[in-house]
């Protein structure tokens, strides 16, 4: 069975952003991952290491649109070009997908990406799809979370899990560390 891997930037209040703020980020905090905190290299070393583990992306449509087109020509991101990539809409079309960045396919349903989790292969990441994220999440098939959670509180934006009454469920703590711009990078897994 694949892993199915939530990976993100995080307030401390839980809010879901990408690092330079972007469409659909438009709260008065967006962007805080780059203006509010001391770059250090070494907290963001997560983001290497995932590299390494990740044999797919997975995307809602609205982070598909706004990632594949600056992905494709990122040297930061280049070698994420040849991986499959999955996009999880019921509104995308076939001709809307963006040549040059490897092989994509579209699922139309939870059920599609459960049959794909069941097949063989490594981890598939989630990047950014936030809404999509917590959708997932609340169905239970993200089986693990790599955060990096930042010393800021926004009151708004995306918010990466559920408000509802859900059962609960009890996550790991697989792997931690605090860097000194107060940063903390925290790896759950569901506890099985």
């Amino acid at each position: 069975m694949r892993e199915l891997v939530y990976t993100g930037f995080m307030s401390l209040d839980g809010v879901v952003d990408s690092p330079g703020g972007g469409p659909g980020e438009e709260h008065r905090g967006g962007g805080w991952v780059v203006k509010d905190v001391e770059f250090l290299p070494e907290a963001f070393a997560l983001k290497e290491e995932e590299l390494a583990d990740t044999t797919a992306l997975l995307f809602g449509r609205r982070s598909y649109e706004a990632f594949a087109p600056v992905w494709r020509d990122s040297e930061d991101h280049a070698a994420y070009k040849d991986l499959p990539k999955y996009v999880l809409s019921t509104t995308l079309t076939e001709d809307a997908l963006v040549d040059g960045w490897g092989p994509t396919t579209i699922l139309r349903s939870d059920d599609e990406l459960a049959e794909l989790k069941r097949g063989d292969g490594g981890a598939i990441f989630i990047h950014g799809s936030a809404e999509l994220a917590r959708r997932l999440s609340e169905a239970g098939l993200i089986d693990r979370y790599n955060l990096l959670v930042f010393p800021v509180l926004l009151g708004a934006g995306k918010s990466l899990f559920s408000r509802a009454d859900l059962d609960k469920r009890v996550l790991r703590l697989r792997e931690s560390e605090a860097y000194p711009n107060g940063v903390l990078k925290v790896i759950y897994a569901l506890s099985a």
